[in-house]
């Protein structure tokens, strides 16, 4: 289940130019905001970047990591307190995707649910579009 929240241009942690999102171009879940809220306290991070790489069996893998600084031209957005910054690149690949933070047998992590995913591999680590 995705909380619908008010979307606000997420403070800048530096003075390069970005471009805030008109929308969010991706929606993360209660589970996984609280999921990443404690990491960035952890680890005094203060902003999520989401992105797509080259790789895995089906061309692309999802890319997750806790920053302090953005990039010109960076999409940056803040949902429930979560500053979400993706590069021009990923996005294409991203606009509407969905991530949750889901615990099971095998451990926990983040899943994405990706619209524009034409296959994924049987790991769910890596999509095609």
């Amino acid at each position: 289940m995705v909380m619908e929240n008010s979307t606000t241009p997420a403070t800048p942690a530096s003075d390069k130019a970005q471009t805030p999102a008109a929308e969010p171009v991706i929606t993360l879940t209660p589970a996984a905001c609280q999921a990443i809220k404690e990491a960035m306290a952890a680890q005094k991070l203060t902003h999520l970047r989401v992105g797509v790489v080259p790789g895995g069996c089906s061309g692309f893998n999802y890319d997750l990591e806790l920053v302090n600084d953005t990039k010109a031209n960076d999409l940056v957005f803040s949902q429930d307190g979560v500053n979400v910054v993706v590069d021009p690149m990923s996005a294409q690949y991203l606009k509407g995707v969905s991530i949750d933070f889901v615990t099971g047998l095998q451990g926990s992590g983040f899943k994405f649910s990706n619209p524009n995913a034409r296959s994924t591999c049987g790991c769910g680590s890596s999509f095609s579009a």
